[in-house]
């Protein structure tokens, strides 16, 4: 992509630093060394320092530059990278003279744009460098690393080459059906489609998982009045999130705190006690309860160890045993004893909330829910986006499409056509697709014309 316009950004985030940097990318880059830093000819990504001079000659700031070449940049085009002091009046007083220049504002995003359309990074790893910057958790920090890699390009390109040798086998025979070729074959080239379609499966599979590591797996802490839901999330939270009191009800809504169990980011949601009761407003806060547990990923109903606990009748309809973990809370106290008869297929834990008694037994067994019940994906896995699952359904539709045609020994064009959609579809992942490939797959893989 030839581009004309230079742009310029603040790259590091607003307020007081030790550091900030701007970041310059276009054709103007070089002549900025010259003009404004004094070093026309500046050793590329070699770290130099220099006096920043504005257009009026005033010196703003000693300063540590980089310059990057011409496709040996993460835009792929010339690009500057200037670090001063990190005074924001200083920064904003650099960014005014780079425009009084004749560079302009980025747009958001627009480094990662230009380093896509110049073929620095394929769409895939562009998604992944905002992945990349709001991971929470070692996960969701390594599926986007791995994401940034290129992993997933590499996985859509394989698919996309398979698509293509089938596509050029089967339209061999459309082009040139005269020429002297080995007798058309469908068998093979049906059971690499259907593999094909397992591997799209597969892939679709992990969708939802991209979900869980950016946003946090749902942990709702659920269970009768003044069991100590609130004193349990206080606990895991290491801070007091929740008020506790010895008043029924206190909790009337649900409340939310983030945190990491082992490399995952867990949302703790603290509900409203379930009961009977006939206050509007207590019966408000438990329907919102009962709307958690149902979208929850993990249900910890906590009961009073030290009691005699109940649960509504309608209870066991919302929790899902694999997922649940029931806390017989106030362990540490003399009254409390086992509850055992209480949702009884599910996993118990004695525990304290008050005295930490438990707790690590707690986060164990959420790390092994998280990885074993709701199955999240290890770093080796591939993880694809909303966007990429769309793509890879479409893409499906049309293999499928294209097996059913084959098997029931329909025209070669119409396999064909239905080919070509997959591999229109699949490739918008990545956002490249070359037309000329089908031709050197067709000629490399058969002696057309000899």
């Amino acid at each position: 992509m030839l581009t004309t316009e230079t742009i310029v950004a603040l790259a590091t985030p607003s307020g007081e630093s030790a550091i900030g940097i701007i970041r310059v990318s276009g054709p103007a880059s070089l002549s900025l060394c010259a003009s404004a830093l004094g070093v026309p000819s500046p050793t590329p990504r070699h770290a130099t320092l220099a006096k920043y001079h504005n257009l009026q000659g005033v010196k703003l700031d000693h300063v540590l530059f980089t310059y990057f070449a011409d496709q040996a940049s993460y835009t792929g085009e010339p690009l500057l990278e200037i670090a001063c002091h990190g005074n924001p009046y200083l920064l904003h007083r650099i960014l005014d003279d780079l425009l009084e220049r004749g560079c302009r504002m980025a747009e958001p995003g627009e480094f990662t744009k230009r380093a896509f359309l110049n073929g620095k990074l394929d769409l895939a790893q562009a998604e992944a460098v905002i992945d990349v910057i709001h991971a929470r958790s070692d996960a969701a920090l390594a599926a986007a690393q791995k994401q940034l890699s290129g992993t997933i390009g590499r996985r859509v390109g394989a698919m996309v080459d398979a698509l293509l040798r089938i596509s050029a086998h089967l339209e061999a025979y459309i082009d040139f059906p005269e020429e002297d070729l080995p007798p058309e074959d469908t068998a093979g080239p049906a059971q690499e489609l259907a593999l094909l379609c397992q591997e799209m499966d597969g892939l679709i599979a992990t969708a939802g998982y991209s979900t869980l590591l950016r946003d946090g797996a749902r942990v709702v802490i659920a269970g009768p009045p003044n069991a100590g839901k609130s004193s349990l999330m206080n606990a895991l939270a290491g801070e007091e999130r929740a008020i506790v009191s010895e008043e029924p009800g206190t909790t009337r809504d649900y409340l939310e705190h983030t945190l990491l169990i082992g490399p995952y980011l867990v949302r703790l949601i603290d509900t409203a006690g379930l009961h009977d009761s006939h206050h509007a407003i207590e019966r408000k806060g438990m329907a919102k309860t009962i709307e958690q547990l149902t979208t929850a990923d993990v249900q910890l109903v906590v009961l009073d160890g030290a009691n005699s606990p109940t649960l509504p009748p309608t209870f066991q309809q919302y929790v899902s045993p694999n997922r649940i973990l029931v806390l017989e809370n106030k362990a540490d106290l003399p009254t409390s004893k086992p509850l055992d008869a209480i949702l009884p297929e599910s996993k118990h834990l004695r525990v304290s909330a008050t005295t930490g008694i438990g707790l690590s037994e707690l986060r164990a067994e959420l790390r092994r829910i998280l990885e074993s019940e709701i199955a999240v994906p290890g770093p080796d896995a591939v993880i694809v986006s909303a966007r990429h699952a769309r793509a890879l359904e479409d893409a499906k539709a049309a293999v499928q499409s294209a097996l059913s045609k084959l098997r029931a020994q329909l025209a070669a064009e119409l396999v064909a056509s239905d080919l070509r959609l997959a591999i229109e579809a699949i490739s918008e992942i990545t956002g490249r697709i070359d037309n000329e490939r089908m031709l050197d797959v067709l000629f490399g893989q058969f002696c057309i014309g000899k």
